[in-house]
């Protein structure tokens, strides 16, 4: 049987993942994309990532503006590689990049960190939220007082 950390951490990816997988779902349908499931462990890594690094003491001492960057460098990397590995080497089109300004290898848009700063500390917040409602862990703090500290650079 898997022992509790890694259940936490299958449970926080899952969760994790499915906000992304949804989120790209919101951004791509109604242009007549799709939300492909590979976001879905995309998103999960993302979320284990950013939410692994909260729980050091160093990291989650930042500011959360500070944290939003780095959160956001994370999201940009990992999908930067991701990107590189299905749409590059195994050809498979999961999305393409390329029409848009500042793009990378057409994997990332740099465009798009900008939506990722601000959607950053809702992505903390939920990681942090979910350690609370199924372990207890983190609790304390809302959504709208991450973004008050995130919008007045506290």
């Amino acid at each position: 049987m898997l022992n509790n950390k890694v259940l936490k951490l299958l449970i926080i990816w899952f969760i994790m993942g499915m906000v992304y997988f949804t989120i790209e779902g919101i951004w791509r349908i109604p242009k007549g994309g799709e939300a492909n499931i590979v976001m879905l462990p995309i998103g999960g890594m993302c979320g284990i990532l950013v939410g692994g690094i909260n729980q050091i003491p160093k990291f989650y001492n930042l500011k959360i503006w500070q944290q939003s960057l780095i959160g956001t460098i994370i999201v940009l990397i990992v999908e930067y590689f991701s990107g590189y590995i299905l749409n590059i080497v195994f050809e498979l089109g999961v999305w393409d990049y390329s029409n848009l300004p500042f793009n990378l290898d057409g994997q990332i848009s740099l465009l798009f960190a900008v939506f990722w700063y601000i959607l950053m500390p809702a992505a903390i917040w939920l990681e942090d939220y979910i350690r609370c409602v199924f372990w207890k862990e983190n609790c304390g703090y809302g959504i709208f007082s991450i973004y008050k500290e995130f919008l007045f650079f506290r």
